[in-house]
């Protein structure tokens, strides 16, 4: 792969690549007649292995220099370390489900988590750590991409049927959901609104892919107060914080952006009236401050 596919495959920016080039000596890339970079798909199998352990917190020095059955084994244990006992095997037997293409029996499991966590705990509890393991089981090889795509619209579905059977008194703020046009995946921002929703929030989602100015001006018509957007793995963190500057200076100031995913993970970013989020069990905490600086203001 020539490095501009490396960075859309991995979401590893090119800057980085050639840093982690020069100073840890890995990954190591041929080059074509002109000296333009090419990497081998060994060493794009290790990145992707990298960003999975990057993404769990640790750190480049610590991972770059090992092989990939090293990365795997560091991947397990960090995985089996990081989710609760009892919580990873009932995950692990939803991956067995999976495996076995009983998408019944999953959506049926799925539900009823559901149903006996509630909304909020299904989320930070078992979608999280789930998806944990799935992306863990992708990077491996160990699922196929219709079990992939399998689980993403199962789980989307449950959720989407759990959003819209809540019945709550909706209240301020009017939330407006969505992606940047390069994000296609919507599961990060559909449990982001799974978890709005059970705090009452009035909550909209435009799906995915929306150009910025459609965004801004449909937010702006529309009164909203917060624009949620995530950034999946895939989305290069470079080109989210880009992309975020950019989505600033398009929508009307007064409208807050709440902005999170993989792709954001121990990035800082300064922009006024955003909000960076690294836990989605921190949503119904972003929920609440809104609704106090709201009242503070009325008040004032």
């Amino acid at each position: 792969m020539r490095i501009a596919d490396v960075e859309r495959d991995t979401g590893i920016g090119k800057d980085t690549l050639r840093v982690w080039e020069r100073r840890y000596h890995f990954p190591r890339p041929h080059r074509d007649t002109l000296g333009d970079r090419l990497y081998p798909s060994d060493q794009v199998e290790r990145l992707r292995v990298i960003r999975r352990l990057l993404d769990k917190g640790m750190r480049p020095g610590k991972v770059l220099s090992l092989d990939l059955s090293q990365l795997h084994l560091l991947l397990d244990s960090h995985t089996t370390n990081t989710v609760d006992t009892g919580r990873h095997a009932i995950c692990l037997s939803l991956v067995k489900l999976l495996r076995m293409h009983r998408s019944r029996e999953l959506k049926d499991s799925l539900k009823h988590i559901l149903d006996r966590d509630g909304l909020q705990k299904f989320i930070t509890d078992t979608v999280v750590p789930m998806n944990s393991i799935v992306g863990d089981y992708w990077i491996r090889g160990e699922l196929t991409i219709p079990e992939e795509h399998l689980y993403t619209e199962q789980l989307q579905n449950v959720i989407r049927h759990a959003i819209h059977s809540q019945e709550t008194d909706v209240s301020a703020p009017r939330i407006l959901f969505t992606t940047f046009p390069d994000e296609e995946h919507c599961l990060g921002i559909l449990m982001v609104e799974a978890m709005c929703v059970s705090e009452g929030a009035h909550c909209t989602s435009l799906g995915t892919r929306i150009p910025l100015t459609d965004i801004a001006k449909y937010a702006l018509d529309g009164r909203y107060d917060v624009v949620a957007v995530s950034f999946s793995a895939a989305y290069p963190s470079r080109n989210a914080i880009r992309d975020l500057k950019q989505f600033r200076e398009l929508l009307a100031a007064p409208i807050a952006i709440w902005a999170g995913g993989a792709a954001l993970n121990q990035k800082r970013i300064s922009l006024p009236n955003l909000s960076v989020l690294t836990n989605i069990k921190g949503v119904p905490d972003l929920v609440m401050d809104w609704r106090n600086r709201y009242r503070g203001a009325k008040s004032a």
